[in-house]
């Protein structure tokens, strides 16, 4: 039990740290703001009568950013491991960038 205990720590560890992704996020949310991007609508929330889509925040609490961070997580490290076995089925021990652009389409379906 102990053993297992420990994994579940390093585990959490091992994840993004919360603030660089709401940093991230932040970054994007005020790019699209700044251009006049179009927003999905099926991802906001209907705003009140009173506020316009330019005066509204846009903020994401604790929870969203815990689970944003351990998809990520999970997104790279399949990522890395997909590029190993190609690269290890080529003979070498490097992950080069073109075996990313190799598994990345269908690693993006697959999620």
């Amino acid at each position: 039990m102990e053993d297992f205990h420990e994994e579940t720590r390093e585990a959490r560890d091992e994840t993004f740290n919360p603030d660089l992704i709401r940093a991230i996020f932040k970054l994007v949310w005020s790019r699209r703001t700044d251009r006049g991007g179009v927003v999905d609508e099926a991802v906001d929330v209907e705003p009140a009568a009173e506020t316009s889509r330019r005066n509204r925040s846009t903020s994401a609490n604790a929870s969203a950013l815990q689970v944003s961070c351990e998809l990520l997580r999970m997104f790279v490290a399949e990522a890395v491991q997909r590029c190993a076995v190609i690269a290890e089925a080529e003979g070498t021990t490097t992950i080069e960038p073109t075996h990313l652009e190799r598994v990345l389409p269908q690693l993006l379906l697959d999620f």
